[in-house]
């Protein structure tokens, strides 16, 4: 008996170049791969909670000059208050004088800012919360004849819990509540 024929071998050559080519593309391509963007660390606006503080409290100083400074036949004086708020705070400035303004009411007298103390705040000081306290005992809500129309049960200070959040690097008043238990002090 004959033994069969032995098998010509396989070329292997064309094989491992084969595997070889695809080898090297794979790891040109992985030399390729954009590596992910790093994720980006929040930058602050403020180097430290005092300086965050401070700039919350000049907010909220602007603010009230900028309310006192109100003339409600000009709504484009209500365009300042608008620019140092955001949220909640704005949504009611904005319903409360335009109701003023339906009901041809005007704002006699200043408020005055009486007290003001951060509270809190964290890196990077997107929000900061303060009390805040609101001398509104000269002000008169008064109709078109200059009769007042401001409750006479109403206090005197208006003792608040703001929330100011972080905008393009400026702190805007985001929220303000009434807290009845804050021991408001005259500066």
């Amino acid at each position: 008996m004959i033994p069969p024929a032995p098998r010509p071998p396989r070329p292997l050559r064309p094989l491992l170049s084969a595997v070889l080519a695809t080898l090297g593309l794979l790891s040109l391509l992985a030399g390729c791969t954009p590596t992910p963007a790093p994720t980006p660390t929040p930058t602050a606006a403020f180097a430290s909670e005092e300086e965050a503080f401070a700039a919350a409290e000049e907010t909220y100083r602007t603010y009230n000059d900028a309310f006192n400074a109100l003339v409600l036949d000009d709504p484009a004086t209500f365009e300042a208050l608008y620019d140092l708020s955001s949220g909640d705070f704005e949504a009611a400035d904005r319903k409360n004088l335009s109701e003023l303004r339906a009901n041809n009411l005007a704002l006699a007298g200043s408020m005055k800012l009486a007290y003001f103390e951060g509270i809190e705040s964290e890196f990077p000081f997107e929000r900061v919360r303060a009390l805040v306290c609101i001398d509104v005992s000269e002000v008169d809500v008064v109709d078109a004849s200059g009769h007042s129309v401001t409750e006479d049960n109403r206090p005197g200070m208006n003792p608040l819990l703001v929330t100011f959040v972080q905008s393009e690097g400026e702190l805007r008043i985001d929220r303000a509540d009434r807290d009845e238990e804050a021991a408001c002090t005259s500066e």
